[in-house]
């Protein structure tokens, strides 16, 4: 079994082709900017829109634990009682209550994915496994990188690259392209923003690179966190310095679209000096990738 939290067909942005991409829950990392945050956690959570209640209290009275509220400010859940069972998204009539992570099996996923199996051939896609961290789960998701691989399907993992290394060269095995997410280059702004050191993940790369794994690097291009001529110098210089072929880089622009469901979760947004990028700072940073012989461009 697998614990996945979303599942987006027709996906033009993580990988070749149209593809569908599949989110499997739990990260190692807390990414300031993390445009899934109902992915971080490796559990089941409950989310709920205050914007969608309308006060009927049917999610009340049907709580078999008795941990819901309704108040002047909506739908109050004492934490202690409540076990997440599920039942009052299931009856809330607006789904102002929602459960974030669905168990599923290797079989439940490959039905939906045949179903879009046409799409797929057409347009030279395939199946995408993102995250959160997507090796968290890694004996479920080799077990669906294989059944992939069974019916010619092109595999795609997004990962951050901090996982076992003996784990990451297993999933290489059955996996024909990685997408890997370099933040930036300084440690301890890595470990500021995002939680965790850099290290593992540098090390990783250059092991997987070595290993003749076919890799494409996707950035987040944050203005007051990484988008600065110096650490786009250093990132690109490393990039150049990978084993095997030049890598091509994606730069993904910042934005805070996904500010909602931090509210959802009950958390707080610090959004802090993060900017989304001008485009005077994506042009500088491909002619900078460009120096160092490498495509770099927006999306993908």
């Amino acid at each position: 079994m697998g614990l996945i939290f979303d599942i987006k067909p027709y996906s033009i942005n993580d990988g070749p082709g149209i593809r569908i991409t599949i989110f499997l829950k739990g990260c190692p990392l807390s990414c300031v900017w993390c445009h899934n945050p109902e992915g971080i956690s490796p559990d089941v959570q409950k989310l709920y829109t205050k914007s969608r209640c309308i006060g009927c209290g049917t999610c009340v009275e049907n709580c078999p634990k008795d941990a819901l509220k309704l108040t002047a400010e909506g739908i109050v859940t004492d934490t202690h009682l409540c076990d997440l069972c599920g039942i009052c998204a299931d009856v809330c009539p607006t789904k102002a209550m929602e459960m974030s992570g669905k168990q599923v099996t290797v079989e439940e996923i490959m039905g939906r994915i045949r179903r879009e199996t046409v799409m797929m051939d057409h347009s030279e896609g395939g199946v995408t496994i993102s995250g959160g961290e997507p090796m968290m789960q890694s004996d479920f998701l080799i077990d669906l990188l294989e059944a992939l691989g069974r019916e010619g399907i092109h595999r795609a993992v997004d990962t951050t690259g901090l996982t076992k290394t003996e784990t990451l060269l297993k999933v290489a095995m059955h996996t024909d392209l990685f997408l890997y997410d370099l933040k930036m280059m300084d440690p301890i702004k890595h470990r500021q923003f995002t939680g965790v050191s850099n290290e593992k993940i540098l090390k990783n790369l250059v092991t997987l690179s070595g290993a003749g794994a076919n890799v494409n690097i996707r950035i987040p291009l944050i203005r007051g966190v990484n988008a600065d001529e110096d650490n786009i110098r250093q990132t690109a210089e490393f990039i150049a310095s990978l084993p095997g072929d030049k890598k091509l880089v994606s730069l993904l622009p910042y934005h805070n679209i996904a500010i909602h469901k931090y509210g959802k979760l009950g958390q707080d947004y610090e959004k802090g000096e993060m900017e989304e990028p001008g485009a005077n700072e994506i042009e500088a940073a491909i002619s900078i990738f460009s120096e160092f012989g490498l495509v770099a461009g927006v999306g993908g």
